[in-house]
Parts: structure tokens; sequence; C-alpha cells
């Protein structure tokens, strides 16, 4: 059985700004970092800071969060560089496909949308090999489909 899951929607762009620049300065409590930090962190890197070259410098900016917040990046927890490519790619996507135009409005609509659910990774990695250490220490292909 799948539970749907409902995603916490942001209410204004000053609260992406907040994450974004939470991310980058190590400042977000630990807790703040939910799949809906992820994107919305995400999207506002693509979109609001393109001096920063993401698919280059993603790993090191969220391993250095972690750390910050006494978190670990090892074989079973922390980092994990193919679920992570997998969101950039689908939100790179998702950025060229949508009409939104303010930062709140975009990042609820890809946490609404195909590439915003959890779930979303799986339509391309097996389970097995999306939750392998391999997969986890770097990137590895998917197995069922190329992402976008």
């Amino acid at each position: 059985m799948t539970t749907e899951y409902k995603p916490r929607l942001f209410a204004r762009d000053s609260d992406i700004h907040a994450l974004g620049e939470g991310l980058l300065a190590c400042a977000l409590p630990r807790e703040a970092w939910t799949h809906e930090a992820h994107l919305g962190a995400c999207l506002w890197l693509l979109s609001e800071r393109p001096d920063i070259d993401l698919d280059a410098e993603i790993a090191g900016l969220i391993r250095r969060f972690n750390e910050s917040v006494g978190g670990v990046n090892d074989d079973h927890g922390g980092y994990h560089d193919s679920i992570t490519r997998a969101y950039v790619a689908g939100v790179k996507l998702f950025l060229r496909e949508t009409a939104e135009t303010g930062l709140a409005a975009r990042v609820n609509a890809l946490l609404l949308s195909d590439a915003g659910r959890r779930d979303w990774p799986l339509r391309f990695y097996s389970r097995d090999l999306l939750f392998s250490v391999p997969a986890r220490r770097g990137f590895v292909e998917p197995d069922l489909a190329p992402l976008p």
C-alpha cells in the first residue's frame, strides 16, 4: 500500500532565499533540512545563483552542511550522490517546462509535480541499485530508464 504524501509548501519567496543562503552558510538547523528544503534550495541555486556550478559543487555543499549539523557522510547516511543528481536533473527539467514566475510559486509547483515526489528517482533506478553503497558514494547510471 502506498501512502500519499502531501508536501509542506512555502508561503514566501523569502523562505526559499533563507533556505538557500542557510545551506551555503551552514546556518540551517538540522531539522529544517527536509525533502522540501532540499528541492527548494536546489531550485533557488539553479535559478538565483548562476555563479555556482551546481553540477560541480552540489556534493560539497551538502556534505559540508551535513557535517556542520553533526551529521556524517558515510556508506549508511548523509549525502547520497545518485539521489541528489537525479533530483538536480528533475529540477532542471521542471525549470525548462514551468510557466510559474514567483520563487515560492515555482518551488511549490515543483513539490506538487512528479519530479518533486519522494519516490521520483525510483522511476529511473531499481530500489536495490539506488540504495546501494556505490550509488550513495558516487553517481551511478540508472538501470530502469535514463535521467531526463
